[in-house]
């Protein structure tokens, strides 16, 4: 048997050595997550109106989920952050055109701590088994703790207030904005984990047939429940119908400086209604059975002032029907925005005060420290509003009005017992001058066709300058106005008694999903635990 030998002057083949990467390249991988996550923010905040691509909610959360998998929960806090500033700092830009850009980046900076907290919980998670399911939850109970504090909360760019165009709209009705919030962002996250397990299983030639299960579910199960859900939409009267006016009386000018015109807005108002009234007596519109003026379109207070009591009065009895009027009104040395129903042969019968008064807007939080700090900041809320008590359910011609005054239609509470009270329909009078022609009125709009589908009311948006608008209890816009015009919208609509599931059971699926994400976080923090003794660390 005859053995070779290699030659000890033959020369050893090595194996080439792969160039390291180029600084730029390594910069480019280090701070990749910082951008995605900043820029999926950005995408979300496309997905919401006055845009109508609401599925761009899904590539947004899939990009984000790809940023925080794996991660440090310090990492997750710092691209939580950048998440929640892409989103945010143009989603409320309406916020500083009229005061600065120092209350709109103040804003933005609280509220996107948030979204850093929710990205560090999902870090947490991310390595669990369906971890879609208990990062969404965190999401959801980070906008539950978003919604209620400091100062009240701020449920502003909920995820369900981008969804009035989308698949998932029917979620409203079966859980609220809880549920439908959660079901978008589940999607979002599971197409990520399909992608990711599809890459794996390419690269690796192994399929993980329980994580794949988990990603397509992830999916499926919401787009099918919002299928399903699709029952509890209806626009039918259940108790007969309803002819409703909407005024929109427009302003003298946008912006603050209205308000020094208090007596020219009324005086639009009036003059609108009463226009209104002579198509009525001319047989060109329907006599609507009740009118709605929109919030602050009487900044006179009626009961102190016997001249702006008179035109109301007037209007009233010009149109023949009872009107709910919007007004600023100073009772035991306390400041109430009011909704007042006006009868046209009564005079005020009842009064609803405005509960959910808006931090910076309508009272001064922190007053002597802000004022300490620039005196200039306490003169623009001179008198801070109060707040009322009670919810707002206005009988207008035997028809159950609730009221839900402008901001207060961002909370759900806030809308929600005004049905358990007894309404019928839902009017959500509003004042959007003071932001121009922003994206805000569009936003606000969309909260209201997700309040009709998840209450099953028709819900009407009078406006001092627009846009007014009246929704059927399916989220569908049947009439709305201009911005800025003077303008009138005349409609039968269906009144509606029964409750929805999400109605019934208020807070409990919110809840619920915030012990989801607890439990998920729970397990998390204690399979760390176990990990780090077994290491010996």
């Amino acid at each position: 048997m005859t053995a070779t030998a290699t030659s000890v002057d033959e020369p050893e083949q090595l194996e080439p050595q792969a160039a390291p990467p180029s600084r730029g390249v390594r910069l480019a991988r280090r701070y990749a997550p910082a951008a995605a996550s900043a820029l999926s923010g950005v995408l979300l905040y496309v997905s919401f109106p006055p845009r109508t691509l609401w599925w761009l909610a899904l590539p947004a959360f899939a990009v984000f989920g790809w940023t925080l998998r794996g991660r440090t929960w310090k990492a997750g806090l710092g691209l939580g952050y950048l998440f929640g500033l892409g989103f945010l700092l143009p989603l409320l830009v309406w916020t500083g055109v009229e005061v600065g850009p120092g209350p709109w980046l103040a804003l933005v900076a609280v509220e996107a701590v948030y979204v850093a907290l929710v990205g560090a919980g999902i870090t947490l998670v991310s390595r669990l088994p369906a971890w879609p399911v208990w990062a969404a939850a965190i999401w959801t109970a980070g906008e539950a703790a978003r919604a209620r504090a400091p100062f009240g909360g701020f449920p502003w760019g909920k995820i369900a207030f981008g969804q009035a165009d989308g698949v998932f709209l029917p979620l409203a009705a079966l859980g609220g904005t809880p549920v439908l919030g959660f079901a978008v962002v589940l999607c979002g996250f599971g197409l990520y984990e399909i992608v990711r397990q599809a890459v794996d299983g390419r690269r690796t030639g192994v399929v993980r047939r329980g994580a794949a299960s988990v990603a397509l579910l992830s999916m499926a199960v919401p787009v099918v429940g919002a299928l399903a859900a699709r029952s509890l939409v209806s626009d039918k009267a259940e108790d007969g119908t309803a002819t409703v006016a909407l005024i929109q009386g427009n302003v003298p000018r946008a912006g603050l400086e209205f308000n020094a015109q208090r007596r020219a807005v009324l005086d639009y108002h009036v003059r609108e209604t009463e226009r209104l009234a002579a198509e009525v007596e001319a047989g060109k519109v329907a006599q609507p059975d009740f009118v709605l003026w929109p919030e602050n379109s009487s900044d006179i207070d009626p009961f102190a002032n016997a001249d702006a009591r008179a035109v109301i009065d007037g209007a009233a009895k010009a149109i023949g029907a009872p009107i709910s009027v919007g007004g600023v009104v100073e009772r035991g040395g306390k400041l109430y925005n009011e909704q007042i129903l006006w009868d046209p042969d009564k005079g005020p019968l009842d009064t609803y005060d405005k509960r959910q008064v808006q931090p910076f807007g309508e009272y001064l939080p922190l007053r002597s420290l802000l004022g300490a700090i620039n005196k200039d900041w306490t003169t623009m809320v001179r008198q801070d509003f109060s707040r009322g008590t009670e919810p707002g359910v206005f009988t207008m011609a035997g028809t159950q009005v609730g009221l839900a005054t402008c901001y207060e239609a961002a909370f759900d509470w806030a809308v929600r017992d005004t049905v358990t009270d007894g309404a019928q329909i839902i009017s959500v009078p509003s004042n959007n001058a003071t932001f121009d022609r922003s994206e805000m009125t569009y936003q606000q709009l969309a909260m209201s066709r997700i309040r009709a589908v998840e209450h099953s009311r028709t819900v009407t948006v009078p406006v001092t300058s627009g846009v007014s608008a009246v929704i059927m209890p399916d989220g569908k816009i049947t009439q709305k106005t201009g911005m800025f015009v003077a303008d009138s919208l005349v409609q039968k609509v269906p009144l509606r008694s029964s409750e929805t599931p999400a109605t019934r059971l208020g807070i409990l699926p919110e809840m619920l999903l915030v012990l989801v994400a607890a439990g998920g976080l729970g397990w998390a923090v204690a399979t760390a635990v176990r990990a780090r003794r077994g290491s010996g660390a």
